[in-house]
């Protein structure tokens, strides 16, 4: 929510600065998370001062050219190039001197250089308005007042609004704070807890009366329970046009574009007081009725966006006597509303019920100004007082006269809230005792009524535009922000209470694992489990029935949630490798989604995604690209430090990688990692292999639960380690290798590793040499070359007589 510094300073009269404004209003709640500055010329037109044309001669060079002299209140004069046909000597012209940045229309800047045109010198440029922004005519230059002094900065001479605007990031149930005047008047209290004596201004309407009855409207609210209050009037003979200067400036000010004088004020009545208006072409009425109810389920209806859309049989619609106009607080219908031919208007203020607002804007995709303020609840009974405000504010934009009363039907007043409040519970639940007299203070100066006082509390009435505040603990929260959360002291007695937890829960398993891939330099991305239905396409072994779809999705990108973490992975990849960061590592802890025959069910996994090069570029180190076996290394340190490394290899069947392994345990299947296929990247522009792991997180849960931490002592002797080079057939695995190793001998050998493959040149076809290291141990005495010999000849043997091996 944007909130203009001096549209608020209407209201609430204060000389602070906006830098102290926003630390009180982010004390209040009302979190303040940036200022930006606004200026009706943009650049403020710093550097343009008032000169005057002393001489205006042809240049030597170009016909359409003249070279001037200009009298700049500098030592001395300017030689400056112009090519407006209306330049002359002696007139006062705009000149933005060296080193002026001006901006264009479409806001890019560009700066007043030093220059030479055709051969001539040129120290400035006399300056169009539009050149200026101070319009739209290029015509010539602006040729100021005879009378205007040399020298005078530009800025002095027009009405430039230059004003601060607060970003708010206004949370859901602040309904009452979402305009310039309930932002005020949560200031005031605010204010007024720093004894600081400040008055809330608000709009008059005294001067509002009817000049005559001329235009009636028959108005007839058909679902009360859905318009629970509706008001309108009709303004006769006014004229559309656009709207003043300081107008334009305030909703341009808060990111609006202006349209004409009657939608403009509407537009700021929503703005300065929260309550939304919508304005009717009363030549557009048909029969002079209103109508507010809900049509047939199917009704076709173009709204101001010039889409045609179906309507919902629980849409509330403002209808005329034949057809629909508007859906009812969301959006304005395409054939009713104002424009340059209006000359007379019905004028609604309404309170519409939120949940049915909140599910048409939903059902519609539609998010509008007046559906936001709607769906979270405005203020019932200030619906007469705005439609009043916005209607004298149109008289005097656009004259005419109010020529209806006030329609206003409001069958069943919506009550002011009653709430108890115990000085114990609120002792209790804010953790220090705040006086009640501010108690009282800070209530009063929020609009709640005290209506009884005990010894052991409060009697209150919290008036109906704060429907977030209906319990105790609700009006405790409301001292509380506006005593300050800064002003309760912190206690110096920490208390905590040991969580009784397994060793194997899943929260303490991903933080070991989590802590191991951060440590080996994996970043931990979070993406949304809301996805688009479109990626079940790029893996043909998930189906488009299995989705789980939303009801109500915010767009199609959101509408299904995920059956594969490795999608929304791929679009953070993109994201960074669009940014110039090639080399990356991630890591992912996130469940898929699956609807098998209407039984929803979820799956957790743990992804990992690596591309690029291991490390980023030094000077002492090469760029090792990430490989296969680098994931592959990485999954198995992974799974050991749960303790699992009894687990098979077996070729992937996945149908998202080219080339990919599988870890099974038992009918377990662990994780699956490979090379994502070349397709599935292009689908997110990424150009460079990407390897990827999906563990199954459920899975290893359930494994780790079982297994039982051994530990031993280290062993005193020391480790002996022998090499074999072997020669071996082409399709012989280094698995096959190590299996045979520890079956041959259970005791001793320790560790086997693959130090060096080579296959080519002084090597038979289809053969290739294998580097394999084994180290050998005795956890009771040292070993002799007899023992290692006897048990590396039983190796020998073992690798001829299995895989045909022979020593190199």
């Amino acid at each position: 929510m944007k909130i203009s510094y001096n549209w608020l300073k209407q209201f609430i009269n204060t000389d602070w600065t906006a830098e102290e404004t926003e630390v009180l209003l982010t004390d209040l709640g009302l979190e303040v998370e940036g200022i930006t500055k606004y200026e009706s010329v943009k650049g403020g037109l710093e550097g343009v001062v008032v000169g005057e044309v002393l001489t205006c001669e042809q240049h030597p060079n170009a016909d359409r050219l003249k070279v001037t002299t200009v009298n700049i209140g500098a030592e001395a004069p300017v030689q400056i190039v112009c090519g407006a046909p209306n330049v002359a000597a002696g007139q006062k012209v705009p000149v933005a001197t060296i080193g002026t940045t001006l901006y264009t229309e479409e806001g890019e800047a560009w700066t007043i250089k030093k220059g030479k045109i055709r051969g001539e010198e040129s120290h400035g440029m006399i300056c169009a308005e539009d050149e200026l922004g101070l319009g739209k005519s290029h015509d010539g230059i602006m040729v100021l007042a005879e009378d205007t002094v040399v020298g005078t900065p530009a800025s002095e001479l027009f009405d430039i609004e230059v004003d601060q605007v607060f970003e708010i990031g206004l949370t859901p149930n602040r309904a009452d704070a979402m305009s310039h005047f309930g932002t005020a008047r949560d200031l005031k209290a605010g204010f007024t807890q720093k004894d600081i004596k400040v008055e809330l201004i608000t709009p008059s309407v005294s001067a509002f009366h009817v000049s005559n009855r001329a235009l009636k409207m028959d108005v007839e609210v058909l679902n009360p329970e859905l318009a629970p209050r509706y008001c309108g009037i009709t303004i006769s003979g006014l004229q559309v046009k656009e709207s003043p200067a300081w107008l334009q400036h305030r909703l341009k000010a808060i990111g609006l574009t202006p349209k004409n004088n009657v939608v403009d004020a509407t537009n700021y009545v929503l703005h300065e007081l929260g309550q939304p208006l919508h304005a009717f072409d009363t030549a557009k009425i048909s029969g002079n009725r209103i109508e507010v109810k809900t049509v047939a389920a199917g009704t076709k209806f173009t709204t101001l966006d010039e889409v045609e859309r179906e309507l919902h049989e629980d849409d509330l619609m403002i209808c005329d006597a034949e057809k629909p106009m508007c859906i009812a607080g969301v959006f304005g219908g395409m054939h009713s509303g104002v424009t340059e031919h209006t000359t007379s208007i019905f004028l609604e203020s309404a309170y519409f019920d939120p949940i049915s607002i909140r599910k048409t804007a939903k059902r519609h995709g539609l998010n509008t100004d007046a559906s936001f303020r709607f769906e979270r609840g405005i203020d019932p009974n200030i619906t007469e007082y705005a439609l009043k405000r916005a209607t004298l504010l149109i008289l005097e934009l656009a004259g005419g006269e109010i020529t209806s009363d006030i329609y206003d039907a409001y069958p069943k007043k919506i009550n002011d809230f009653e709430i108890r409040l115990s000085y114990d519970n609120a002792r209790k639940l804010i953790g220090q005792e705040i006086p009640e007299e501010t108690i009282k203070s800070i209530l009063s100066s929020l609009d709640i009524k005290i209506i009884n006082v005990t010894e052991a509390g409060l009697g209150l009435i919290v008036p109906a535009y704060r429907n977030d505040v209906q319990r105790e603990s609700d009006v405790i929260e409301e001292i509380l922000r506006v005593y300050g959360y800064n002003n309760i002291e912190f206690s110096t007695k920490l208390n905590a209470s040991i969580s009784n937890t397994s060793k194997f829960d899943d929260h303490n398993l991903q933080n070991i694992i989590g802590n191991q891939l951060a440590s080996q330099g994996f970043y931990e991305i979070l993406n949304n489990s809301l996805t688009t239905p479109d990626y079940v396409k790029l893996d043909e072994q998930l189906k488009e029935e299995h989705n789980v779809t939303m009801l109500n999705p915010l767009s199609n990108d959101l509408s299904v949630m995920r059956q594969s973490l490795l999608f929304s992975g791929l679009e953070a990849l993109s994201f960074n490798i669009n940014r110039k960061r090639n080399n990356l590592k991630f890591f992912e802890f996130g469940k898929s989604y699956h609807n098998y025959n209407n039984n929803r069910e979820e799956y957790k996994h743990l992804t990992l995604f690596v591309t690029g090069n291991r490390s980023n570029e030094t000077w002492n180190s090469l760029n090792k690209p990430s490989d296969f076996f680098y994931l592959k290394g990485t999954i198995t340190s992974a799974l050991e430090r749960l303790g699992i490394n009894r687990f098979k290899e077996a070729p992937s069947k996945e149908a998202i990688f080219n080339e990919g392994l599988t870890f099974n345990l038992g009918k377990n299947k662990l994780v699956s990692f490979g090379l994502v296929k070349k397709n599935i990247l292009k689908h997110f522009g990424i150009n460079q292999e990407v390897l990827f792991a999906d563990f199954n997180w459920d899975a290893i849960l359930e494994v780790a639960k079982h297994n039982k931490i051994k530990f031993k002592e280290i062993s005193k002797y020391p480790k002996i380690r022998r090499d074999f080079a072997l020669l071996l057939d082409e399709n012989v695995s280094f698995e096959s290798i190590h299996d045979i190793a520890k079956k041959t001998e259970k005791q001793l050998l320790k560790e086997v590793s693959l130090f060096d493959v080579y296959q080519g040149k002084n090597l038979p076809k289809d053969k290739k040499s294998y580097a394999v290291s084994f180290t050998f141990q005795d956890e009771h005495k040292t070993l002799t070359d007899k023992q290692i010999d006897k048990i590396m000849n039983k190796l020998q043997s073992s690798f001829e007589r299995q895989l045909g091996a022979e020593l190199r």
